[in-house]
């Protein structure tokens, strides 16, 4: 593991002291003076893989319990924040498998959407992202004290 800056450090030990494991640019601005500095600190700790972006304006802190730097966190969470809890679904064999249809663990997931496609990979897990014009029935569910959607027991039938 590559060693940290005075700043990453007092960056890292905040999120770690406030349990903040997502987190995002308006957080931890107060660390630094300008605009430069944050967006160097942050493709440092990105480059240390101390941090993994989300979406646009938010980031995973990968904790300092990691062993060797390497954690996961599970996947339907990492899904709900991309999301920020909104407008999408896990759909596919995800759901099958969620809800006991099919026992086979899928490496990829599928989630649907009204803002985007295509595929991203972070941690160990493939997500598929499918456009759809409208968001069809979902079940509002929780892991870890963390909501996500999933599509309905009955929709996801259709993947079996």
């Amino acid at each position: 593991m590559k060693s940290h800056s005075k700043r990453e450090i007092e960056v890292i030990s905040f999120l770690e002291l406030e349990g903040k494991r997502f987190f995002t640019i308006a957080d931890i601005r107060k660390f630094f003076k300008s605009r430069s500095s944050f967006t160097f600190a942050i493709h440092k700790l990105k480059s240390k893989k101390r941090i993994v972006k989300i979406n646009k304006e938010k980031y995973y802190l990968i904790p300092i319990q990691a062993f060797r730097g390497k954690w996961s966190e599970h996947p339907f969470i990492i899904i709900d924040e991309i999301f920020n809890g909104k407008s999408y679904f896990i759909g596919g064999k995800a759901a099958a498998h969620y809800w006991g249809l099919i026992e086979q663990i899928p490496t990829e997931i599928d989630v649907y959407s009204t803002a985007r496609q295509g595929k991203r990979k972070i941690f160990d897990f493939t997500i598929n992202f499918r456009r759809v014009r409208k968001i069809g029935k979902f079940a509002e569910r929780k892991i870890k004290e963390h909501k996500f959607n999933i599509a309905t027991k009955e929709m996801s039938r259709k993947w079996i």
